[in-house]
C-alpha cells in the first residue's frame, strides 16, 4: 500500500467535504474548491478525517493512490491556510510595484515595465521593491504563476540579475580570464 495514500487526511472543524459523483468538494473559510476523482480510487470520510483508498494493486491505481490523497491535503490545507511563494528581484533598476488590484508592475531591464495579471483567487502583495509574495487557496496555481513571473526574467549565471525564488541558490560562472 501507499506509505503517502494510506494517511488519512485530518479536516478542521471550518472545512467541509462532500463526495459526490466522482467529484470532491472542500469548502472553507478561503474559499471553495473541486477535483474530479480519478476512477478506482475513493474517498471516504470517518469522523473529521478523510480516507483515500484504492480499488486494487494494479500499478495504475498504485500510482493514483498517492497522488490523489496529497492533492485532496492540499486543497484542505489551501481553503484553511492559503499558499504562498515568495520572489526576489535581483538587479541595478529591478523592481515591481503593485499596480490596480491583481496587477504587478515589473520593471526588469526591459525598454517597458511587464504588467502581470494575476489569475482568479491569487494576490499579489509587495512588501519592498524587490521582493513579491503571492499568495492564494490552489497549490497549483500559485506555483504555475510564481514559475511564470520567474519566466519573465530568469537569473543568469554571471551577474546573478533576474527574478529567483526566496533563497533559491543560483550557480554562478566565472567571466572571461583576463590577460
Amino acid at each position: 500500500m501507499s506509505r503517502i495514500g494510506r494517511n488519512p487526511i485530518t479536516v478542521p472543524s471550518s472545512v467541509s467535504v462532500t463526495v459526490a459523483n466522482g467529484v470532491v468538494h472542500v469548502k472553507g473559510p478561503n474559499g471553495t474548491m473541486e477535483r474530479v476523482i480519478p476512477d478506482g480510487i475513493t474517498i471516504s470520510q470517518e469522523g473529521d478525517q478523510l480516507v483515500v483508498d484504492r480499488v486494487n494493486d494494479e500499478t495504475m491505481y498504485r500510482s493514483l493512490h498517492g497522488l490523489t490523497r496529497t492533492l485532496v491535503s492540499n486543497m484542505v490545507v489551501g481553503v484553511t491556510d492559503g499558499w504562498t511563494k515568495e520572489l526576489e528581484i535581483i538587479g541595478v533598476g529591478y523592481r515591481a510595484a503593485a499596480g490596480a488590484p491583481g496587477v504587478l508592475d515589473l520593471a526588469l531591464g526591459f525598454s517597458h515595465p511587464v504588467k502581470f495579471t494575476a489569475p482568479e483567487g491569487v494576490t499579489f502583495e509587495v512588501p519592498a521593491p524587490t521582493r513579491v509574495i503571492i499568495k492564494g487557496a490552489d497549490k497549483e496555481v500559485v506555483g504555475q504563476v510564481a514559475a511564470t513571473i520567474r519566466k519573465i526574467r530568469k537569473p543568469e549565471p554571471y551577474k546573478g540579475k533576474g527574478v529567483r525564488y526566496l533563497g533559491e541558490r543560483v550557480l554562478r560562472k566565472a567571466g572571461k580570464a583576463a590577460k
